[in-house]
């Protein structure tokens, strides 16, 4: 009976929309859905040590990328994320490798990704007359009550939800696929120690670029879609550390090391933020952040292997 618990949970996914359909609980899931496909992307590469708080970057790249393809270009979505997916591969590649080359790990790679993020986000605010620098930029919408197939643009929530249900099942089947491949071994003993790696045939610089650029245009994946669904994005809500630091609390929260833990973190930080919204308003802008970090260092401290890594931990334990 246990084989068959993930294909009940999946047709029970599916049917929600046909089953409920109050348009804000369906936009409350569709956002999970894509945070948490964001949050694994994340994941593929802050669980073997290669911890990037530039993946803002990564989402912004993909989210303005597929918009301004197709305001200035008329160029289709179905067209303008994968591309934005190679201008991201493009843009994590250039910054990964002399970091691989030089051996600038933990610490002093995190704060490398994090100046990459600030740069994308100050490229993005700096170039208003393009982008709409921080009042954000809104892709041209297509008349017509039902959208577009072509333009990527539905009206239907239950249709977005179809959308975000299936992006969130890609992701969780690209990071399973990574997990039980080569590429994570050869990652995990990168991670214990890199010269015993190398000394046993791991080509380290081709195996961390290759994780790199896998989470990088999974992200901008993301962003794309994201961007597609909200049809308005801004530097402050797509790139940005604060949107680099969000994937790390949550995916840390959730727990990083098991495949559902980023979107346990997700429902914790969508609800989060928009509980506070609720019930304080306007006075609640940035709250988000501070519990997020504070939470952050607890879930370190008290609870490192994060809700879902904790609870599977005692499953095992008391089978034992």
């Amino acid at each position: 009976m246990i084989r068959y618990y993930p294909w009940l949970i999946g047709a029970a996914l599916v049917s929600v929309p046909f089953l409920y359909s109050s348009p804000y609980p369906l936009h409350l899931m569709i956002v999970i859905l894509l945070w948490s496909s964001v949050y694994t992307a994340w994941s593929m590469m802050g669980r073997f040590g290669l911890v990037s708080l530039g993946h803002g970057g990564f989402m912004g790249v993909g989210a303005y990328g597929c918009a301004l393809l197709w305001n200035n270009f008329g160029l289709t979505p179905w067209i303008g994320i994968p591309l934005s997916m190679v201008m991201a591969v493009g843009v994590a590649l250039l910054v990964a490798y002399p970091c691989s080359r030089f051996r600038i790990t933990g610490h002093y790679f995190a704060l490398v990704t994090m100046a990459l993020s600030a740069i994308v986000l100050q490229v993005i605010t700096a170039t208003r007359d393009i982008t709409g620098g921080s009042l954000g930029y809104t892709p041209n919408r297509v008349p017509g009550d039902h959208g577009s197939i072509l333009a990527f643009q539905f009206n239907d929530k239950a249709t977005w939800y179809l959308i975000a249900l299936s992006v969130w099942g890609i992701m969780l089947l690209v990071r399973w696929r990574v997990d039980r491949s080569m590429m994570s071994h050869a990652l995990e003993a990168i991670a214990e120690d890199e010269d015993a790696a190398s000394a046993a045939g791991v080509n380290v610089t081709a195996e961390k670029l290759k994780a790199v650029a896998l989470s990088a245009a999974m992200t901008a994946f993301g962003g794309g879609i994201y961007c597609q669904y909200m049809m308005f994005i801004s530097p402050e809500t797509v790139s940005g550390i604060s949107v680099s630091l969000q994937m790390v609390f949550a995916s840390v929260v959730g727990g990083l090391y098991v495949l559902m833990g980023p979107t346990v973190g997700a429902i914790i930080t969508i609800m989060l933020s928009e509980s506070l919204r609720i019930f304080f308003g306007t006075a609640a802008v940035g709250w988000d952040n501070l519990v997020y970090g504070v939470l952050l260092v607890l879930f370190i401290i008290y609870l490192p292997q994060g809700i879902v890594g904790s609870i599977q931990s005692r499953l095992t334990g008391a089978r034992g």
